[in-house]
């Protein structure tokens, strides 16, 4: 049976519409809270509706607020891979290490940014978790991961927790501990179902950074252990927390970009970091990394500190750009267009600029083909070059750039827009609605400033006008749906998990054996 897209906004359909007048007033107080319980909570929407005389009506879904967070006793948690991830995982849940906390304090000293970041994680809401388990196969990490653990910084204040996280040397361990109730995986890809399937079998909620699995046979296999256990499972794909993608659903949904043939998505960068030639830690060798567990179902290779810090550079771990990178805008046009799995997938590409014994490509180009949509959705990447190109979504009448921020472009041989093209109302090829979170305002394209923010990205996005780390809230609805106890799912359950996963795989196949790939949704078959 193909997955379907079980989002409860889907079955909500209940609105209340104001004037253009009342909204506009009424803004400045409202806030704009974007996807916080979209998907899980199944409470009621507001819908504001505003004239504008570029659109005609439309309506901008706006939830009543952020679900509450769900009282209970301290959810225990267990972090497998302590590593950069890990750490900004633990940070986005409360947690900082004492020493970054003081590194924080004395650039926040020099800098307006750092004392707006470190005020944010300050001001960053408990949770209510205790951090109880840390498995990490470098004992440098480890140490790292307890540390943190045991720091706990929130609502302004500093404290010190009386209990240090147990170290485990192993993540099998870990997950048999009585006071682990839920497990955070941060791992290389090649050990994100080990662990995963593990923690289904031991009833430990899951929590996977993306994407979900380095195989094909390993996606059903973990998507049957979990449906099995019963456990709440989230994968990691925070972008489900962005405001402007929920505005985005919201617009196409009204028709406002007419009939979609064609979405590009694009990934360029062009810097070693951000093509994963990480720095190689002194202190890694063969005494303090525990290479027999890194390699885990991975072909046995001699010890690498290369490899092991660079993992993402081979196949024999990660799963390249199309597993690394195109899964995060997938999973961001699957969430606005519910888009499902591909009928097709055909890929090109190849290693042309870091000739450095790497096997993923640092080039790459996709296409995913959607007959029953009568839709293509085109992916390319680069790692040698950084020109932004955002995503755009191409209807007949209009298209929409998205990113943080959203744009509505009017397409000049648009058929529903001809009226007031041919009038002057509308100027082809000029944005006709703008939105930016933590605007106070929504509405057509007026003025030269609302232009320029709406040109921008934007790090985080927002609540309430203000900016909130979209892993914090990732992280929070999974805890929510744990602690409601009535089988809710978050936003990015095991279905979207496993369709991004087969996604992937199928563009991976396709660049591997330079062929057309196909899905049957019957049989759930690559092909």
């Amino acid at each position: 049976m193909k997955t379907k897209n079980t989002n409860p906004d889907q079955k909500d359909k209940e609105k209340n519409t104001i004037s253009r007048r009342d909204l506009l007033a009424g803004l400045a107080s409202l806030p704009v809270l974007g996807l916080l319980g979209y998907g899980l909570f199944n409470h009621k929407t507001e819908t504001a509706r505003k004239s504008s005389s570029l659109l005609g009506d439309i309506d901008v879904i706006i939830p009543k607020g952020i679900p509450p967070l769900i009282d209970g006793p301290p959810l225990r948690l267990g972090i497998v891979g302590c590593g950069s991830r890990g750490r900004y995982l633990m940070k986005a849940l409360g947690f900082l290490h004492p020493d970054k906390i003081d590194e924080y304090k004395q650039y926040a000293r020099e800098s307006k940014f750092w004392k707006e970041y470190l005020e944010q994680f300050m001001l960053q809401e408990n949770l209510n978790i205790k951090i109880t388990g840390i498995c990490d196969v470098f004992d440098k990490h480890a140490k790292q991961g307890v540390e943190t653990g045991a720091n706990l910084y929130r609502n302004g204040t500093g404290g010190k927790m009386t209990e240090l996280p147990k170290r485990y040397r192993t993540y099998k361990e870990l997950l048999t501990a009585d006071d682990v109730d839920a497990v955070i995986i941060a791992t290389p890809d090649h050990l994100h179902i080990p662990v995963a399937s593990e923690a289904a079998r031991h009833g430990k909620h899951i929590y996977c950074e993306k994407p979900l699995s380095w195989t094909v046979p390993e996606t059903f296999d973990i998507r049957k252990a979990v449906k099995e256990s019963g456990v709440v499972f989230q994968l990691g794909h925070q972008g489900r927390q962005t405001e402007s993608y929920l505005v985005a659903r919201s617009l196409i949904k009204q028709n406002v970009t007419g009939k979609i043939s064609l979405i590009e998505v694009c990934t360029n960068r062009n810097d070693p970091n951000g093509a994963w030639v990480y720095d190689i830690d002194p202190e890694a060798n063969e005494q303090t990394i525990d290479w027999k567990q890194f390699i885990g179902p991975a072909p046995w290779h001699e010890f690498s500190a290369e490899r092991f810090f660079r993992w993402r550079c081979w196949w024999d771990y990660g799963t390249g750009l199309s597993g690394d990178l195109f899964t995060h805008e997938y999973d961001a046009l699957n969430q606005i267009l519910d888009l499902g799995i591909p009928k097709s997938a055909m890929a090109s590409g190849g290693i042309y600029f870091y000739k450095d014994g790497r096997t993923v490509p640092d080039v790459l180009n996709m296409a995913f083909e959607f007959p029953d949509r009568d839709l293509t959705l085109l992916y390319s990447a680069t790692l040698a070059n950084e020109k932004n190109r955002g995503k755009v979504i191409m209807g007949h009448d209009a298209w929409i750039e998205l990113d943080e921020s959203l744009l509505v472009v009017a397409d000049p041989k648009s058929t529903k827009y001809r009226e007031r093209i041919e009038k002057g109302i509308i100027e082809p090829h000029k944005p006709i609605f703008s939105y930016v979170p933590g605007q106070e305002s929504i509405d057509a394209i007026t003025t030269p400033t609302e232009k320029y923010f709406a040109s921008r990205g934007l790090l985080y996005t927002y609540r309430g006008g203000k900016p909130i780390d979209t892993t914090h809230l990732h992280l929070r609805e999974w805890i929510n749906c744990i602690r409601r106890k009535d089988g809710s799912q978050p936003s990015c359950d095991i279905d979207q998990a496993f369709e991004e996963a087969i996604t992937a795989h199928m563009g991976t196949i396709a660049y591997h054996e330079k062929r057309q790939t196909f899905w049957d949704d019957v049989n759930e078959v690559i092909y």
